[in-house]
């Protein structure tokens, strides 16, 4: 019996977190049943991904299933970079001081600041009036 080879990892930011599977394959990307052109429309986005496909030399040799939930799209885009940059660690040793190099193996801590009692949001306040 042939042994199926998968990798797979977790990749967060803000409030998305994407759970990724590698598998060898011809290059095809599949985020939640649907296609990568389809699922991400803001080519920004869709350049995130590419971006660390392109500099590990994995664009055509993986196939990448996702599951992503939580947060809106420029996060879930992180979060599934993060995702492939682990899984591709864990697939190819050889790839890992490029990734560690770019810092595509580090997770981005920035979050939403919480709104504060007594003002209008994170940092605005409400009117001041003198009379």
């Amino acid at each position: 019996m042939v042994e199926l080879v998968k990798y797979s990892a977790v990749g967060r930011r803000k409030e998305s977190v994407a759970r990724v599977t590698l598998t060898p394959g011809a290059g095809l990307i599949k985020i939640n049943g649907r296609s990568f052109d389809n699922y991400f429309s803001r080519e920004t986005d869709r350049l995130i991904i590419k971006q660390l496909l392109e500099l590990t030399n994995t664009l055509n040799k993986f196939d990448i299933f996702a599951r992503v939930n939580g947060g809106g799209l420029s996060g879930q885009a992180g979060a599934l970079r993060l995702g492939i940059a682990r899984a591709i660690a864990m697939a190819d040793e050889t790839a890992k001081p490029t990734l560690r190099k770019e810092q595509l193996l580090r997770r981005d801590p920035r979050m939403k600041e919480r709104k504060k009692y007594g003002q209008k949001g994170a940092r605005k306040r409400f009117q001041w009036t003198k009379r």
